[in-house]
């Protein structure tokens, strides 16, 4: 069985993956980066369309949404599992996560490690951590 996103549900998939489990990263070693400049320029747009004060991963979606990427950094395996994130990488790999924490996520009966699992597969095409 396959199960069928449109662009906006992945990206409200993981949006929701990055709330909820990111800090399990920290754990592995690895940690979430962007350029300051695409940061600012995230920040800027969101508080344009009246969003005076938007979440941290808020402005993460927009940077991958401006076209700029996510970077993952690897500090612990010698950068073996570093890896930049784009906005179609989320639309391609949301999808194709395990079938059980995609239903979790639809069904709004996700935790932290739906979540993580999501992040992991979005980065890797696979569960490597965990």
């Amino acid at each position: 069985m396959q199960i069928l996103l449109t662009p906006q549900e992945s990206e409200d998939f993981f949006l929701n993956a990055l709330c909820n489990g990111l800090s399990y990263f920290d754990g592995y070693g690895l940690e979430l980066t962007y350029k300051n400049l695409d940061y600012r320029k995230a920040s800027e747009t969101l508080r344009a369309q009246s969003i005076s004060a938007p979440a941290w991963e808020d402005i993460l979606m927009q940077i991958l949404r401006q076209g700029d990427t996510l970077r993952i950094v690897d500090h612990e395996c010698d950068g073996e599992y570093s890896r930049d994130i784009t906005l179609d990488m989320v639309h391609d790999r949301v999808r194709n996560a395990p079938q059980e924490h995609l239903m979790n996520m639809y069904n709004e009966d996700d935790d932290a490690e739906t979540a993580d699992v999501i992040l992991q597969w979005v980065a890797y095409q696979e569960i490597i951590f965990g």
